[in-house]
C-alpha cells in the first residue's frame, strides 16, 4: 500500500495502535519524512540510571498521545516512524555499565593495585567501545539523511549524539546547537571517559564545524567548565536558568529572551534537548536532575519560535528520558516533547 493510500485510510481520531509505529502510525521509515534513530546507551552515567531504556518507554508512550496539534495539525501526513531498536546495542551498554562501575567506585573510594588494574582496564575497554557506538550512530544517521529524511535521534544518554553531529558536520560546512539541559556537558573526558555524557559538548567544540553552541536552562557547571565557556566566548553562549528567571521577575517577557537566544543561533541548527532542562517534576527519574529549570510550555515555545525565526533547523536530539520504576510520567513527558520536536522540525523543512 502506497503512502497517499495510507494516509487516506489512516483515521488520525481512533486509539493508538501499539501493533504499528511510533505514535500508532501506519509508516515504515522508508516512506516517513521523519525518521527517529533509537539509541538506547547510557554507559558512562554515574547517578542514576535507566535512560537506555528510554527509547522504548518512550516508544510504548507515543501511543497515547493525540496526533492533532493545533500547530502542526497536519504533522502525521507528514510520516514519523522509529528506526529499528538496535538490541546489541542496549546488550552492550548494559555489559559495559558494569564495567564503568569500577572505574567510579575507584575514583570515589580508592584502592590497591589490584583494583587500579581492573579499572584501568575497563576504562580502556569502555572508550573504545564508545567511540564504536558513536560511529554506529554517526553512519545510522548518516544513511537516513542520505535518504533525504529529515533525521532525530532518541537517546540514552547525552553522550549518543555525537556521531549525528559528525554526520552534519559531513553535509554542512558550519551549523549551530541549541543546547537545552541543566548541564555545560563541557567537562574534558569526565571521570577518564572521553565519551562521557557530561563532556558532549565539550567533543562537539573538537569539531570546526560547530560554529557556536547556545547553552538554555542551565543551572549546574564546575570551575573547570567556566574556564571553558569564557575561553570559547564566541563559540559558546549560556543563558543561565537563574538568569532568565531574574531578569522574568523584573519585567522581561520570555518571547524577548527567545528572540535573544534565537538571534545568537547561526543560520543552521541542531536542537539538543536532554529532558532535565525541564522542571524536575516533569522528569523526574532522569540521570542527574535539578531543581529550577524551564516549564514544558516555556520549552516548546522556545523551540516553536526558533521554527518561525528562518532558522534551517538540521534535525534534533532528544536524550536522558529515564522510565521510573512504577508509571511511565517521564516516558509520556519525553512522547509529547519528541512530538513537539518533530512538528519544529517538518514545519522549518515544509
Amino acid at each position: 500500500m502506497s503512502k497517499a493510500s495510507k494516509i487516506k485510510q489512516f483515521d488520525p481520531n481512533s486509539p493508538g495502535n501499539a501493533q504499528a509505529g511510533i505514535y500508532g502510525l501506519p509508516f515504515t521509515p522508508e516512506e516517513s519524512d521523519i525518521v527517529l534513530v533509537p539509541v538506547p546507551w547510557e554507559v558512562t552515567t554515574s547517578y542514576g540510571g535507566g535512560t537506555a531504556r528510554g527509547p522504548e518507554a518512550i516508544l510504548e508512550a507515543s501511543f497515547q498521545v493525540d496526533l492533532f496539534h493545533p500547530e502542526f495539525a497536519d504533522l502525521w501526513k507528514r510520516g514519523i516512524a522509529m528506526d529499528e531498536l538496535p538490541e546489541a546495542l542496549l546488550e552492550q551498554s548494559i555489559a559495559l555499565k558494569k564495567e564503568s562501575a569500577q572505574v567510579i567506585d575507584l575514583l570515589v573510594n580508592g584502592g590497591g593495585k589490584a583494583a587500579e588494574k581492573r579499572a584501568a582496564k575497563a576504562l580502556g575497554l569502555v572508550n573504545e567501545e564508545s567511540a564504536v557506538m558513536n560511529e554506529w550512530v554517526q553512519q545510522r544517521t548518516a544513511y537516513w539523511m542520505d535518504q533525504g529524511k529529515l533525521t532525530g535521534l532518541v537517546g540514552g544518554d547525552h553522550s549518543t549524539p555525537l556521531g549525528m553531529y559528525r554526520a552534519h558536520a559531513e553535509r554542512h560546512e558550519s551549523f549551530g546547537i541549541l543546547h537545552l539541559d541543566a548541564h555545560l556537558d563541557l567537562r574534558n573526558a569526565y571521570e577518564g571517559f572521553a565519551y562521557s555524557h557530561a563532556s558532549i559538548m565539550h567533543n562537539a567544540l573538537q569539531l570546526p564545524q560547530v560554529e557556536r553552541i547556545v547553552s538554555v536552562g542551565i543551572r549546574d557547571f564546575c570551575e573547570e567548565e567556566a574556564r571553558v565557556f569564557a575561553r570559547e566566548e564566541l563559540r559558546v553562549r549560556i543563558h543561565r536558568s537563574a538568569e532568565l528567571r531574574r531578569e522574568q521577575y523584573e519585567g522581561l517577557r520570555w518571547r524577548e529572551q527567545c528572540d535573544r537566544i534565537i538571534e545568537q543561533l547561526p543560520e543552521n541548527v541542531h536542537i539538543s534537548f536532554d529532558i532535565d532542562a525541564l522542571d524536575p517534576a516533569l522528569c523526574p527519574h532522569t540521570g542527574t536532575p535539578v531543581p529550577g529549570g524551564l516549564a514544558f510550555e516555556e520549552a516548546t515555545y522556545l523551540l516553536s519560535r526558533l521554527a518561525a525565526s528562518g532558522k534551517q533547523i538540521i534535525g534534533f536530539d532528544l536524550v536522558e528520558v529515564a522510565p521510573g520504576p512504577t508509571g511511565d510520567w517521564d516516558a509520556n513527558v519525553g512522547a509529547r516533547l519528541l512530538w513537539h520536536l518533530c512538528g519544529v522540525l517538518a514545519k522549518a523543512n515544509p
